[in-house]
C-alpha cells in the first residue's frame, strides 16, 4: 500500500457535498498520476448519472475517460486487464444492483488474481458504485448488498459517510494496490455540505472512526446511517458512542471491541437486510470476544428480509433515527 498523508488542520477548505468531493478527488488523482483511468457508461459527455464525473472529459482525453457500452461484465473484465497491465483503474458500476452481471469477473478474475499469480500481479482498481436506497429509484437501483462483497476474500469494501471522509478515503483507495469497492451512499450524495480541504489528502483504510465518544452504549454504523445514529443519540437519555466503520472489509475488530468493552451495550444500525447482514458478523464478534462486558443483549436496527420495496413503501423499509432510537432505548432499559 502506498504511504498515506492526512489533511492538515488549518488548510484552506471549500464547502462540498459528497458528489463534489468525488469529482474533486478524481480530478486531483488524475493530475497526480497519469496511470489513473476511468471507465463506465454515461461517464463521458454526460458526466455520469449523478454527475460525479462531470467535466473530466473536457480536462482529460478520451483515452483516460472511457465511455463504455452497457455491459458491467465487460467493464469489470476490461478494468482487470488494464490494471494488470499497469494502469490504475477506476471503473464505475452505475448502481450496485447492476453489479450482478459482472459477478463472474468479480469472482474468477478480480479478487483471485493476486493469489492465483503467487503475488506477482497486483490489481490496483477502485470500483465506484452508488448504493443504498432512499431516493425512490426503480427496481435494482436501491440495493444494499455489501454482504456479497464482504463475504469474498481479496477486496476491500469502503463506505464514506461525509464529504471529508469521501475525499480522503477515495484518494487512499485509488492509491492502494489492492482491489477496492467504494460504495457511495446515494441518499446523502447531495444531502448536505461540509468544509473539505482543497489540497490532496488521504485517510487510513481499514480503520473505523469515532464519530462521538460516550459511556453507556455504542452504535455501529456506516454510510447514510451515520446521520441517523447522530440524531438518535441526541434524543435519548444516554451517553452514546458512535463508531463509523468506514471499511467493511477488513473490519477494524480492535476498535469494535474496544468500544463495546467500555460501554457494555451495542446497537448495530445498517440499511441492508437483517439476515446475514454485516450486523450479524459484528454481533458474533462481540459475543465471541466481549460477552463478559455486556450489560444487555446486542440489538440490530436494520432493513427487512424482503426485496427492496417500491416507492410507496420505501420509507417504511429504510432504517431511520426513530428505529435507531428505539434500539438504543431497548438496550438501555434491559435488565438481566
Amino acid at each position: 500500500m502506498s504511504s498515506q498523508s492526512t489533511a492538515t488542520i488549518g488548510e484552506e477548505t471549500t464547502e462540498m457535498n459528497i458528489v463534489t468531493a468525488i469529482n474533486e478527488t478524481l480530478h486531483q488523482e488524475m493530475h497526480r498520476d497519469e496511470s489513473v483511468r476511468l471507465l463506465g457508461y454515461d461517464m463521458g459527455p454526460i458526466g455520469g448519472v449523478y454527475r460525479a464525473t462531470e467535466g473530466l472529459l473536457d480536462e482529460f482525453s478520451s483515452d483516460r475517460i472511457v465511455d463504455t457500452p452497457l455491459s458491467e461484465n465487460g467493464i469489470l473484465g476490461t478494468a482487470v486487464g488494464m490494471a494488470i497491465r499497469g494502469e490504475r483503474v477506476v471503473p464505475e458500476i452505475q448502481f450496485t444492483g447492476f453489479f450482478y452481471p459482472a459477478f463472474g469477473q468479480f469472482m474468477y478474475t478480480l479478487v483471485k488474481m493476486y493469489e492465483r499469480s503467487g503475488g506477482q500481479l497486483d490489481v490496483p482498481m477502485t470500483v465506484r458504485m452508488p448504493y443504498g436506497g432512499g431516493i425512490k429509484s426503480s427496481e435494482y437501483h436501491s440495493e444494499s448488498t455489501e454482504t456479497f462483497l464482504v463475504h469474498t476474500p481479496g477486496c476491500r469494501v469502503v463506505v464514506p459517510s461525509t464529504p471529508y471522509e469521501t475525499k480522503g478515503l477515495l484518494a487512499a483507495s485509488i492509491r492502494n494496490d489492492d482491489p477496492v469497492f467504494f460504495l457511495e451512499p446515494k441518499k446523502i450524495y447531495r444531502g448536505s455540505t461540509a468544509p473539505v480541504p482543497e489540497g490532496e489528502y488521504t485517510l487510513p483504510l481499514d480503520e473505523a472512526r469515532y464519530v462521538r465518544h460516550g459511556e453507556d452504549v455504542t452504535v455501529y454504523c456506516w454510510g447514510a446511517m451515520v446521520r441517523h445514529a447522530k440524531t438518535a443519540a441526541d434524543n435519548v437519555d444516554a451517553s452514546v458512542e458512535i463508531v463509523d466503520l468506514r471499511t467493511l472489509s477488513p473490519l477494524d475488530v480492535d476498535t469494535i471491541l474496544e468500544s463495546v468493552k467500555k460501554t457494555g451495550r451495542a446497537v448495530i444500525l445498517h440499511e441492508a437486510r437483517r439476515t446475514l447482514g454485516l450486523g450479524a458478523e459484528i454481533s458474533a464478534l462481540i459475543n465471541e470476544y466481549a460477552l463478559d462486558h455486556l450489560h444487555a443483549p446486542i440489538k440490530r436496527a436494520t432493513g427487512y428480509d424482503v426485496h427492496f420495496p417500491g416507492h410507496q413503501t420505501e420509507d417504511a423499509y429504510m432504517p431511520d433515527e426513530q428505529r435507531a432510537q428505539y434500539a438504543i432505548e431497548a438496550v438501555m432499559e434491559y435488565e438481566f
